[in-house]
């Protein structure tokens, strides 16, 4: 019998990217960072589209400078790695504990699918509650979601496909949609309650509370 996968993002998901790199906004910029933050998400995109591929951490900071560029945000100097030097700090959301936990024990292997650079990645490894089989990050396949390399390396690595492998993830632009373009069934972990249109995703939850019930449904969905 073929594993049973699967594939998570890991900042938004399981990691809380928005408590750690919004508190560390506000440390630098005071009650200019909720829009700071917003700007950035754009900024991120532009950069993480190309022409050609930097490395994650670059992104961070050069995503950062230009938000504060246009917001007319005067960060502290050296302001604008405040993101790299704050994701020591990130924390895991409580509820991914238990549901990682409990998929496991029902003999689903785990991996990551992450934009994120080999160094700043295995900081958070150190931090999860639960071992994880593999993963794929951006500085492996030099590409970013909502490109699909690391859907299409996790298939290298793994053989897995639309029978045997789940995508579960926040971030709609990034997953979801990836996800529905590789025809992979998915649960949308919507965090950010964002209003995007949650027919993309098998089953929707808010949460990572009710994740094994929600796996378990789409488990039992015929493959695409």
């Amino acid at each position: 019998m073929a594993d049973k996968w699967l594939t998570f993002d890991c900042y938004g998901t399981v990691a809380d990217w928005n408590a750690c790199m919004g508190g560390a906004l506000e440390r630098v910029a005071g009650p200019d960072a909720r829009r700071l933050l917003t700007a950035y998400y754009q900024t991120e995109l532009e950069l993480e589209a190309g022409p050609g591929w930097r490395p994650y951490r670059e992104i961070l900071s050069a995503g950062l400078a230009r938000a504060a560029e246009r917001e007319q945000v005067m960060l502290p100097r050296g302001g604008e790695d405040t993101f790299v030097q704050a994701w020591p700090d990130m924390e895991v959301f409580p509820d991914a504990g238990p549901a990682l936990a409990a998929l496991r024990e029902k003999g689903w292997r785990l991996a990551f699918l992450t934009n994120c650079d080999e160094d700043l990645f295995a900081g958070t490894r150190t931090r999860l509650p639960v071992p994880f089989d593999l993963w794929v990050t951006a500085a492996e396949v030099h590409s970013y979601k909502p490109d699909l390399a690391h859907f299409r390396k996790f298939a290298e690595k793994t053989g897995a496909g639309t029978a045997n492998w789940i995508h579960v993830a926040n971030s709609w632009v990034h997953d979801m949609m990836p996800a529905a373009r590789m025809g992979l069934r998915s649960v949308w972990v919507d965090r950010d309650l964002t209003g995007h249109p949650a027919k993309l995703a098998d089953r929707r939850v808010t949460s990572m509370r009710r994740l094994p019930e929600a796996v378990a449904d789409v488990s039992a969905i015929p493959p695409r």
